[in-house]
């Protein structure tokens, strides 16, 4: 191998470094977004050289995958019942923004860890962005209310006052009796039965790291995720109240450890200093082989 050769191992590793970067900055720039799981830079070795009989020389680096990191965030308390958060590895279900239609496969729904859900106009629960939550049917979660200015009617939504640890929805209506949210669009019930009232949607895809991301912390499933491609149901997406379990008031914060972010920021600029000097060290050897004819 020529002299040279050892440029270009270091052009390939100032280039990975340089991405590696890229990963800390947003992992830091996203360290109090809510429900923001943060990512990290693998690396793979290039595909070696061989030298005389038996030795082999590397080529440098590459980036071998941006892997997302899936730990579990502290909890926030806040004031507002609808702000919610997942214990375990399971993401909320949520359907397109305006869609109010059936989300037909648990892989068709957009995932995501960040619970800072409202009621919207139109009586749906939807997150800031407007995408709607979706419930154990499949369906974006709306309440009933009678057309404005008509006479409040039994059953009519005025707002949440509990989310069980299961998802399970109790509001109070407009006349200020308690009723339980059952279906999309229709008068919830006056007791609630665990086998029937729909409840908030949660995905528990089996490989987390097949996930993609799509930017406002949602993320859709990919082939590799393990996220099936059937309809929702009870009993697959509500959650179990014990390892899968909701809290209200509370929201997930950013997973991001800022200690753990700055050391790698410390390794990967001394990798890439380390890259640099590879390269001028090069040079400067080429220039010694130049000098030999004075």
């Amino acid at each position: 191998m020529s002299i040279t050769s050892a440029m270009f191992t270091g052009v390939s590793g100032l280039l990975a470094n340089a991405e590696g970067i890229n990963v800390i900055g947003n992992n830091l720039a996203n360290v109090n977004t809510v429900g923001f799981k943060s990512g990290r830079m693998l690396f793979s070795d290039l595909l070696s050289t061989n030298i005389g009989n038996s030795s082999q020389i590397g080529r440098g680096t590459q980036i071998q995958k941006v892997d997302n990191v899936f730990g579990q965030g502290s909890f926030e308390s806040t004031e507002l019942v609808t702000d919610v958060a997942l214990q375990g590895n399971s993401f909320f279900a949520l359907g397109v923004p305006k869609g109010n239609a059936t989300v037909a496969t648990q892989s068709s729904a957009y995932l995501t860890r960040a619970g800072a859900f409202r009621v919207d106009d139109t009586y749906h629960l939807v997150n800031p962005d407007g995408y709607q939550v979706l419930d154990t049917a499949g369906n974006p979660i709306q309440f009933l209310a009678t057309a404005a200015g008509a006479t409040p009617a039994a059953g009519d939504f005025a707002k949440i006052s509990k989310i069980g640890s299961d998802g399970s929805i109790t509001y109070i209506d407009a006349l200020g009796s308690t009723y339980y949210y059952d279906a999309a669009g229709v008068i919830g019930t006056t007791t609630f039965t665990a086998a029937t009232n729909n409840k908030i949607a949660v995905i528990n895809p089996p490989n987390p790291g097949g996930l993609d991301k799509i930017g406002g912390t949602l993320f859709q499933p990919g082939t590799a995720s393990g996220v099936p491609a059937a309809a929702f149901s009870l009993a697959s997406n509500t959650a179990n109240g014990t390892s899968e379990k909701i809290f209200s008031n509370s929201l997930e914060q950013s997973n991001v450890d800022m200690a753990g972010q700055f050391v790698k920021m410390i390794l990967t600029q001394r990798a890439y200093s380390a890259n640099s000097k590879t390269i001028t060290t090069a040079d400067e050897m080429t220039q010694e082989v130049l000098n030999l004819k004075r």
